[in-house]
C-alpha cells in the first residue's frame, strides 16, 4: 500500500511512519524542512519537502496514495491561530478532492466539537468539517485525549517551584493519550481501511483527576506531595507571556484551559467514556523522571 504521511518527524507521525514501514508499505512523508530529508529516508520512507499551505504541492504528493494521514503541524506564529488551523484543514480537503484520494485518517482532537471557546482545538473543529464535505471520500478522525508528553513543559514548573497546575483545578477531569497509543490507532486504520463515510474515535490512554496527576508525576521525582494549584486565567496567561510565548499563543490556551475547567472540552466524549489505549500515566511518570532529572 501507498500512504502518505503528514507531520514530518513527529511525535506521533514518526512511530506510525516506522510501523508502516516494518509491515513491507510504501510511505512517503511530507516535512518542511530540507534538513530533515536524510533522517526520514533513514528510516526507509520517502520524503517530500514543500508547505502544507501549498495546495498545488499537496495535490502532487497526495496522488497515487491509497490513504493518507493529516495533521495541522504547530505553528506558533499565526496572527489568528484558530484561522491558520482552519485554513490548513481547508488546503488538506481541497488537494484530497482534487488527487483523488479515497481514505483519510485525520488528527484532531478532544474537544473538537466545539466551533469556538477551546483555543486550537476550535480549529480543528473546522479542519473537520473541511474533511468531512468531502464526497466520496471516508474520513475517519482521531480525538485522542491530552498528551502525556505535554507535561514535559512542566518540568521547570516542579523543580522550581514544586508546584503542578493550570487554569482548572485539581477535580478536573485530565483525559489523556500516549502519543504512541495514537500512532497505533492511526497505524491499525491506515493498514485496515475498514472505517468508512465520517466518524469519530477518541484514543485515551488513561484518566485521572489533574491532582492524582501531580500527586503521580511528584512521586516519580522524589516529591510525593506535589500539589495541583490552580491559577487564575489572567495569572496563566501572564506566566505563558513571561516565558515567551506570543499573545495569541497564550490567549489560545488560556481558552483551551478555560473549557477543561468546565468541563465543556470533555462533554462529548464523556458521553461514553472508554480508555482504550494500552500506555498509563504510570508509564509516562517513568519518562517523566528521566527528562526531569536531565534537566
Amino acid at each position: 500500500m501507498n500512504y502518505v504521511i503528514t507531520g514530518s518527524l513527529g511525535n506521533i507521525s514518526m512511530p506510525l511512519t516506522k510501523e508502516l514501514i516494518k509491515n513491507g508499505h510504501h510511505v512517503l512523508v511530507i516535512t518542511s524542512a530540507e534538513e530533515r530529508k536524510a533522517a526520514i529516508e533513514s528510516l526507509g520512507a520517502t520524503a517530500a519537502v514543500g508547505s502544507v499551505s501549498d495546495i498545488n504541492f499537496l495535490t502532487s504528493t497526495f496522488s497515487n496514495a491509497d490513504a493518507v494521514y493529516t495533521m495541522v503541524p504547530p505553528f506558533f506564529g499565526a496572527s489568528d491561530w484558530k484561522a491558520y488551523i482552519a485554513s490548513i484543514g481547508e488546503n488538506y480537503a481541497k488537494a484530497i478532492e482534487a488527487s483523488g484520494v479515497k481514505k483519510v485518517v485525520n488528527l484532531s482532537s478532544m474537544g473538537a466539537h466545539m466551533p469556538n471557546g477551546c483555543g486550537p482545538v476550535s480549529g480543528l473543529y473546522y479542519v473537520e468539517k473541511a474533511l468531512n464535505g468531502l464526497k466520496d471520500v471516508d474520513v475517519l478522525h482521531l480525538r485522542p485525549g491530552y498528551f502525556y508528553k505535554n507535561f514535559m513543559g512542566n518540568i521547570g514548573m516542579v523543580k522550581n517551584m514544586n508546584i503542578l497546575g493550570s487554569n482548572y483545578g485539581g477535580s478536573t477531569d485530565m483525559i489523556m493519550a500516549d502519543t504512541s497509543d495514537i500512532a497505533d490507532f492511526a497505524a491499525d486504520a491506515l493498514q485496515n481501511l475498514t472505517f468508512a463515510g465520517k466518524s469519530v474515535k477518541y484514543v485515551v490512554s488513561d484518566q485521572r483527576k489533574a491532582s492524582e496527576v501531580a500527586t503521580l508525576l511528584g512521586s516519580a521525582v522524589g516529591k510525593p506531595e506535589l500539589p495541583w494549584i490552580e491559577f487564575k486565567d489572567d495569572d496563566s496567561y501572564g506566566a505563558m507571556i513571561q516565558m515567551g510565548l506570543p499573545e495569541e499563543i497564550a490567549k489560545n490556551y488560556v481558552e483551551m484551559g478555560t473549557a477543561m475547567r468546565s468541563g465543556a472540552m470533555s462533554e462529548e466524549y464523556l458521553h461514553a467514556p472508554q480508555v482504550n489505549g494500552k500506555r498509563g500515566i504510570d508509564d509516562f511518570a517513568q519518562a517523566f523522571a528521566g527528562a526531569y532529572s536531565s534537566s
